[in-house]
C-alpha cells in the first residue's frame, strides 16, 4: 500500500468512524481490505480507493468502517465487570429504585460488536432481577451492521461459550445439536430483552431516551485520539443516572481525559450522585 492510499483510507476511516489509524495499522488495513478488493473485483489499492472515492459508492464506504473495524470478543470478557454488577451495582441500584422513582433497570452496550458482551449483561441482570418485580433491559448498539445481524442471530461457537461463561449463566443458552453440533444459541428470553441498533457513537443520539443505571462501553477508546476521547465521555455521561456506573476496558482508563466521574476502581467510573 502506498503512502498516499494509506493516508487516504486513514482520513477517510477517521472522519466516518473517529477511529485513529496509525502507521502500525497499515498491515491490518491491508489484509482487511484485501477481501474488499476481491468482493468488488478489483486489483490494487488504487482501483479501490478511486472506487471509494465515487459518489455513488456510499454502501461500500459503510462496508470499509465494517471491515476496518475489530471485533474479537467471547462472552463474558473481563469477567471481573459482570461480578461487579451482579455483586455490588444491581443491588444497589435495586434499593434506591423507589426512592428514585425508576420503573426500570436500563443498561447499554455502547459498542457491543457481535452481541457477547450485550447477552453477557442481560444474563447478569437476569440472575438478580428475574422474579424480584423490577423490569430491566439492555440496549446494544454498534457502529457495524455486519455485526449487528450477527448478534440478532444470536448463534455462537462453543468456543466464544463454554471457555468463559459462568455456570450461572448457562442456562441462558440452548446448545446446538445435529447440524448444529458446536454452536449455541442465546434463548428467546434473553434475545427479546435486548435491542440491538445501529449507532455512530460520536455522530448521533442514541435511539432511547431512559437515563441509564449503567454503560458498558469496552475496548472503543483505545481507537481514539484524545479529544475524541473526552467527546464520547461526555456524551456517555449525559445518558448516565446520578450514581449511575460506566464500565470501560481494563487496558483504557480516563487518566489525561477531561470528565466529571469518580473513580470506583481501575475501569469502573461513577456519575456522583445527586445531593
Amino acid at each position: 500500500m502506498k503512502d498516499s492510499e494509506f493516508e487516504f483510507i486513514r482520513t477517510l476511516v477517521y472522519e466516518r468512524s473517529r477511529i485513529l489509524l496509525d502507521d502500525r495499522k497499515r498491515e491490518l488495513v491491508t489484509a482487511r481490505l484485501g477481501k474488499r478488493m476481491r468482493v468488488n473485483q478489483v486489483d490494487s489499492m488504487g482501483d479501490y480507493c478511486h472506487l471509494l472515492r465515487s459518489p455513488e459508492q456510499e454502501e461500500e464506504r459503510v462496508q470499509l468502517i465494517d471491515a476496518i473495524s475489530t471485533n474479537h470478543t467471547f462472552f463474558f470478557r473481563e469477567l471481573a465487570h459482570f461480578d461487579l454488577v451482579r455483586d455490588h451495582i444491581i443491588p444497589e441500584m435495586a434499593a434506591r429504585a423507589s426512592a428514585e422513582g425508576w420503573t426500570r433497570f436500563d443498561a447499554w452496550s455502547a459498542a457491543c460488536s457481535s452481541g457477547e458482551e450485550a447477552y453477557s449483561l442481560a444474563m447478569t441482570l437476569a440472575s438478580r432481577l428475574d422474579g424480584g418485580g423490577w423490569p430491566w433491559q439492555v440496549e446494544a448498539t454498534d457502529i457495524s451492521h455486519r455485526v449487528l445481524a450477527a448478534a440478532q442471530r444470536a448463534i455462537y461457537k462453543e468456543g466464544a461459550v463454554t471457555p468463559h461463561t459462568p455456570e450461572w449463566a448457562m442456562t441462558g443458552f440452548q446448545r446446538g445439536f445435529g447440524p448444529q453440533l458446536g454452536h449455541y444459541r442465546v434463548k428467546t428470553a434473553m434475545r427479546d430483552r435486548v435491542n440491538f441498533r445501529q449507532l455512530n457513537l460520536l455522530e448521533a443520539s442514541p435511539p432511547f431516551s431512559s437515563p441509564l443505571q449503567l454503560i458498558f462501553c469496552r475496548n472503543v477508546m483505545i481507537y481514539f485520539d484524545r479529544q475524541t476521547q473526552e467527546e464520547l465521555i461526555a456524551r456517555l455521561t449525559s445518558h448516565l443516572v446520578p450514581g449511575g456506573y460506566l464500565i470501560v476496558g481494563h487496558s483504557e482508563g480516563l487518566s489525561g481525559v477531561r470528565h466529571q466521574l469518580q473513580l470506583v476502581q481501575p475501569s469502573v467510573y461513577r456519575l456522583p450522585p445527586a445531593r
